[in-house]
């Protein structure tokens, strides 16, 4: 008598089993992909900081502070860049089949071109009356930047298809490629007598120059399938989450600019860009590999992919830069960025304590953007609207302003960690009964 199907079927695995296993190669993905971001974002901040000394001991405290006042808008603009990157990520990640992953990629870079090009083309016809509201001497500075924000979106697109596909060595090179174009060609245009507006047009060509190279994995350029599109409040999340996190992240230095002297708005933007490596290093290089892993991850395996790790990691990394900012301030300051930034020093350990209470917080709120609506991008949302009207009222000085800062982000912290604590109790309580 033949063998029925069902006599010769092996059974499956147990499920503990597969769970392990899971939980294993998730591991393992979000290790392999952090330490390579962490990485690559280590070679960025070499190249930033270069570009940084080289334009603060070159050209001064006053036309540094312009430069960073572009640079400044660039990262507010960067919010429709990440939102594109975010949604982009999120759907390759869902997506199982090449083609589908290709359909993806290819509907939202369409869009993004769209997006970007009215964008850059509003800002180069407002440039004047941004110039004047900043203070820079030259709306042309405006202008350069314009050209650089017009393909700013298309490259969140690009990225957050390497990001999907966990293609973490492409996703890191082109990173460290922008900061590198940036430096070589800023430098070189400062050199040549080209002043400030050669280092932000250097800005404008390491965005252009990212958004070209290198490709995209060879994986994703196949002809397009059908796919699980990108949802219309998928989109409105991505948006409202990364327009709070711009604010937040940039806001104060564009106050600063406007409320402040050239060179204490110049210091002030000199100790931001230090303490904000602190929110590039967890957000580049362990909230980008924890995104794909637990947007791609299945109902019953959602346990597994827990939000431990990634937390542990960022704590680490705050706690260390904390440290070796509080015991080497004057240090740090004066051999990146001369002698004349030296004195205010002591401020920079009190913002990368702001950073560090934020970056915790984005952990929180991107793990649950993973998996489902996210209320807390609301929340944060909120919150940076707070920090525009409490550096409104208390801009007394460098330190009120950093402290307004602290007093929001702990207080935004404890709120996004409130529901997780409550879903890790009831879990606990029930596997007690």
């Amino acid at each position: 008598m033949p063998q029925t199907e069902s006599a010769i079927t092996l059974a499956p695995p147990d499920a503990p089993v597969v769970a392990a296993r899971s939980q294993r190669s998730a591991r393992s993905t979000m290790l392999n992909g952090s330490a390579i971001m962490i990485v690559a974002m280590m070679l960025v901040n070499v190249f930033n900081f270069a570009y940084n000394m080289v334009m603060a001991r070159m050209l001064g405290p006053g036309a540094f502070g312009n430069i960073n006042a572009a640079v400044t808008l660039l990262l507010l603009a960067s919010c429709i860049s990440l939102a594109f990157q975010l949604v982009c990520a999120k759907f390759v990640a869902r997506n199982h089949s090449d083609s589908s992953k290709a359909a993806v990629v290819h509907s939202l870079l369409g869009k993004a071109w769209i997006v970007s090009l009215a964008v850059g083309a509003a800002l180069f016809l407002a440039q004047k009356p941004v110039a004047n509201y900043l203070n820079v001497p030259s709306p042309w500075i405006i202008g350069l930047l314009a050209v650089g924000i017009a393909a700013y979106a298309p490259l969140g697109v690009k990225r957050g298809a390497m990001q999907g596909v966990c293609a973490f060595p492409r996703l890191g090179a082109n990173f460290v490629l922008e900061a590198f174009t940036r430096l070589f060609v800023g430098a070189g245009l400062v050199i040549a007598g080209y002043g400030v507006l050669g280092a932000v047009g250097a800005i404008s060509a390491s965005v252009i120059v990212a958004c070209f190279v290198p490709r995209i994995p060879l994986q994703l350029r196949v002809r397009p399938g059908t796919a699980e599109p990108p949802s219309y409040a998928e989109a409105i999340q991505a948006i409202v989450f990364f327009v709070g996190q711009v604010i937040i992240n940039n806001i104060d230095i564009l106050l600063v600019k406007h409320f402040f002297p050239s060179d204490p708005a110049g210091i002030y933007a000199a100790i931001s860009q230090i303490g904000r490596l602190l929110y590039f290093a967890s957000w580049f290089g362990v909230v980008n590999a924890m995104f794909p892993v637990a947007a791609a991850a299945s109902p019953e395996q959602k346990k597994a992919h827990g939000i431990g790790l990634p937390l542990l990691l960022v704590l680490g990394l705050s706690l260390i830069f904390i440290a070796v900012a509080a015991l080497f301030p004057h240090l740090i300051m004066g051999v990146i960025f001369g002698s004349r930034f030296i004195e205010s020093g002591w401020l920079l350990a009190l913002y990368a304590t702001a950073t560090g209470l934020y970056s915790l917080s984005v952990v929180f709120i991107a793990y649950e953007m993973s998996r489902r609506i996210a209320n807390t991008g609301w929340l944060q949302l909120i919150f940076s609207g707070a920090l525009v009207l409490g550096i409104g009222f208390f801009h007394q000085s460098l330190h009120q302003v950093i402290m307004v800062r602290i007093v929001l982000m702990a207080a935004m912290l404890v709120l996004v960690a409130l529901p997780f604590l409550r879903s890790h109790n009831k879990a606990a309580l029930v596997e007690a009964i």
